[in-house]
């Protein structure tokens, strides 16, 4: 929102939610029906039909830029400016498909309102160059003079403040306005159009393209990364007044007082007002080459849909915690593709970077869905790919990896490092941490808890634990068994083999089935103490969120959940290796290795890491 909102600032449709794109579907169904069932076949007019897939292609488009900056940023090469991007910027650009809503019913209407858009050609190379030569003069000057205006401190307030609220920019920062203003740029941007479709000049051509440029450019020109090469203006000196550069552009973020043009940077020279650095900024990103991480956390992809969760994928779902929507059915053949893609794309990328003081922290992602690492024939794909992951880290000068998900193969981790006794980079687990924060879960005056789940280096950890500080654990199976022989005669009293249900804690693993939960008596807090969360069967019980912690406020650049955690809060096994390169640990975690359990949660807390709120309304009484 600007400073001081001005008139016809919210769009029409902000009270619909994500119901807006009723808006269209009026013209939609209209423009079906009319193409297919209202006229001869010789009549159907694919101009008509054609708005619905012009609509589609400006959304892929955006998707696609928003996808490609996201990745470069995080891997770091040419990136232009460090600032972090956090969540208040996500959620003000959420709306970035706004102004294509209001372009289809600019479109629709024009369409039912004027014949001269009826039955368009598919070609005119005059009406191509007509609109090229008015952009270039009448649209790209106007564009310049409107864009001084608006950094009037009275336009600006009220209107353009909205959109210079972001410093670092990503392609959708670049429809981020007020309505108002888009309305002001559309009528410039239409003034090649109409001018086109009024002298018959007009085809589909040469609205696409145009459309097409104008998106190129205004996304391209707000990644935060430099992509023009240098080639480019030395085959051609004189095309730096007509083709602007990120980096030209991103000081008009961060300077507010030069750099005003459109696309083409000719009225700034004309006019004086290019930024004296924008060469020096423009060569010195290009020439920045990708980021070294101090750490690497290594995840996963997990369901089908998660790809859409993403810090790549959707820039607002990747903002909130991981859920099903009911209009993923509708994207089902990109799921579909998706996964394909995973069967033969053998390399794990990079996803997020964090900025934790001085410490750089990138997040990698293995190519691969939770159920294919189930699957025994895929098992030595996936091992191959840590592998691979590791051995990169290590010779990128990697200090730490932290091992996420279901990567904590192989003993978590233990082969890697037998394969490779020399490895510098160290390997964490986490298993620590996890214990710790589970432990620090369960209500203070809990003298009872039942364990359930498949047993983990983790389980068996807590266990232990709790038995040694004097809480009796229920466990049932052969698992008792097995605990009771690592414990003294003393503290094994502890340990109940008790198919008992009574108490209100349950510390849960993966495997907790639906019947067992039915069991548990109302107002039973589960715990877990696995990487994924339980299906939540009962409403009235509470589930406490997987093993993690609060960030502190200097870990910068989190504009993305962690799969299903809340904002700004990341895993135990994630956290681990911060933890372990900030306090130098010269060791590895991994296979049976256990760190001291209060040692590594009072370093969590020193380096300002909190533990969630366990609910309220939950009495520690067993």
């Amino acid at each position: 929102m600007a400073t001081k909102p001005g008139i016809l600032t919210e769009w029409p449709w902000a009270s619909l939610g994500n119901l807006k794109y009723l808006v269209l579907a009026p013209f939609v169904g209209h423009s079906i029906y009319s193409f297919f069932m209202g006229k001869e076949e010789s009549q159907r007019d694919f101009s008509y039909i054609f708005i619905f897939f012009y609509i589609v292609m400006r959304m892929v488009h955006h998707q696609m830029w928003i996808s490609l900056s996201r990745y470069r940023t995080a891997k770091g090469d040419n990136r232009i400016l460090d600032r972090s991007i956090e969540f208040d910027q996500v959620d003000r650009e959420t709306n970035w498909d706004d102004q294509i809503i209001l372009n289809g019913v600019v479109f629709y209407i024009g369409y039912l309102k004027f014949a001269e858009t009826h039955h368009l050609p598919l070609w005119r190379i005059d009406g191509i160059i007509i609109t090229a030569l008015i952009h270039t003069g009448p649209v790209e000057f106007l564009y310049y003079w409107l864009h001084r205006a608006l950094h009037h401190h009275f336009l600006y307030s009220r209107y353009h403040s909205h959109h210079h609220s972001s410093i670092v920019t990503e392609p959708h920062t670049a429809v981020i306005h007020p309505f108002a203003e888009i309305v002001t740029y559309y009528t410039l941007f239409f003034i090649p159009l109409a001018t086109t479709i009024f002298t018959g000049t007009a085809s589909i051509a040469s609205i696409v393209a145009y459309s097409i440029y104008l998106d190129f450019m205004n996304l391209m020109g707000h990644c935060n990364f430099e992509l023009i090469p240098k080639w480019t203006f030395s085959i051609f000196p004189p095309l730096k007044y007509f083709i602007y550069t990120p980096s030209f552009h991103s000081l008009h973020h961060t300077q507010f007082r030069s750099n005003y043009s459109l696309f083409m940077p000719m009225y700034d020279y004309l006019y004086g007002t290019v930024d004296k650095s924008s060469d020096t900024l423009y060569e010195k990103s290009l020439e920045r080459k990708a980021e070294l991480p101090d750490v690497v956390h290594l995840t996963h992809l997990t369901t089908p849909e998660s790809i859409y969760h993403l810090r790549l994928g959707f820039a607002s779902l990747a903002s909130k915690p991981h859920t099903s929507k009911w209009y993923f059915w509708l994207m089902s053949p990109v799921t579909l593709w998706s996964f394909f893609i995973t069967w033969i794309y053998g390399h794990t990328f990079v996803v997020e970077r964090n900025l934790f003081r001085n410490l750089k922290i990138q997040t990698w992602a293995i190519p691969k869905y939770s159920i294919q690492y189930l699957m025994q024939w895929q098992r030595d794909t996936i091992n191959n790919l840590i592998e691979e992951a590791i051995m990169e880290a290590d010779q990128k000068g990697v200090k730490v990896l932290s091992l996420g998900l279901l990567n904590q193969v192989n003993k978590n981790g233990e082969l890697y490092i037998r394969r490779h006794p020399k490895l510098k980079v160290k390997v964490v687990d986490g298993s620590s941490l996890a214990v710790a924060v589970v432990l620090n879960s369960i209500p203070k005056g809990t003298s009872q808890v039942v364990l359930r789940g498949r047993f983990s280096k983790v389980a068996y950890s807590i266990a232990l634990a709790l038995c040694q500080g004097g809480t009796q654990v229920m466990i049932d199976g052969e698992e008792y068994k097995r605990l009771k022989a690592l414990l003294n005669p003393e503290v094994a009293t502890n340990l109940v083999p008790s198919k008992s249900y009574t108490s209100k804690i349950w510390l849960v693993g993966d495997g907790l089935s639906e019947d067992e939960q039915l069991k548990a008596p109302k107002g039973t807090l589960f715990i877990p103490f696995s990487q994924f969360p339980p299906r939540k069967v009962r409403k009235d019980c509470f589930y406490f969120n997987t093993p993690a912690m609060n960030i502190p406020k200097h870990l910068e650049n989190v504009d993305s959940c962690e799969n299903w955690l809340p904002r700004r809060v990341m895993s135990a096994w994630r956290i681990a290796g911060i933890l372990h390169a900030l306090e130098g640990w010269n060791e590895h975690e991994c296979g049976n290795k256990m760190f001291d359990i209060d040692k590594v949660w009072k370093a969590s807390l020193q380096h300002g890491f909190s533990p969630l709120t366990t609910p309220s309304a939950i009495e520690a009484k067993a």
